[in-house]
């Protein structure tokens, strides 16, 4: 597996490529600040896990948005990942609402230029995918996903926020889900840029 050395901050889906995804919330509303809500994106990662479609490397829920770093296994793209991930938490979402809250479910309408209606949870689009392109830059990306709640003024430190793999690369111990620690090589000995990522 390794960190692809690309001029251009573009998309590739290459096998082994370690992949840095946030996909937002329809309209960034907070649809993501109640733990109801976070334990389904729990459930539909640990469902991706379960499937073998990708290793997990961080994560963490904030209320707007969620950022994940991960790497497909064998030819698995990243936009079946995030259908897999996106609609099981979507679907949940909105049978709780017309069950529960009927009336908040204007606030996810989304009427297309054909006039179509649709209730979205997920902001349209595939949202941002960057492929991590060294040793590096994908420590400096665990690090900024670890450190968002502290920096959003949600909790005092990092690894007092449940909702993100904070805790888990700090004790060593999974907790809501497994991380790959094992498959992110340490820092030394590696140039800033290219080279293999995953011990090749």
């Amino acid at each position: 597996m390794t960190l692809p050395h690309r001029k251009r901050r573009k998309s590739f889906d290459e096998p082994g490529d370690v992949h840095f995804l946030t996909f937002s919330c329809f309209q960034r509303l907070p649809l993501l600040n109640r733990d109801r809500s976070r334990m389904w994106m729990v459930d539909a990662l640990r469902l991706g896990l379960k499937k073998d479609r990708f290793h997990l490397l961080a994560w963490v829920i904030m209320p707007e948005h969620v950022h994940l770093i991960l790497v497909p296994v064998g030819d698995t793209k990243v936009s079946s990942i995030l259908t897999t991930l996106k609609q099981s938490v979507s679907k949940r979402a909105l049978l709780w609402l017309k069950n529960n809250s009927p009336e908040f479910l204007k606030q996810l309408k989304d009427t297309q230029p054909s006039g179509r209606t649709f209730y979205r949870f997920w902001q349209r689009g595939g949202g941002y995918d960057r492929n991590l392109r060294s040793v590096r830059d994908l420590h400096e990306k665990i690090r900024y996903v670890h450190e968002n709640p502290e920096r959003r003024r949600l909790c005092n430190r990092a690894i007092d926020w449940k909702w993100s793999s904070a805790r888990t690369w700090a004790t060593g111990e999974d907790d809501l889900i497994p991380i790959a620690r094992h498959l992110v090589p340490s820092l030394s000995g590696f140039d800033d840029v290219g080279g293999t990522l995953l011990g090749g």
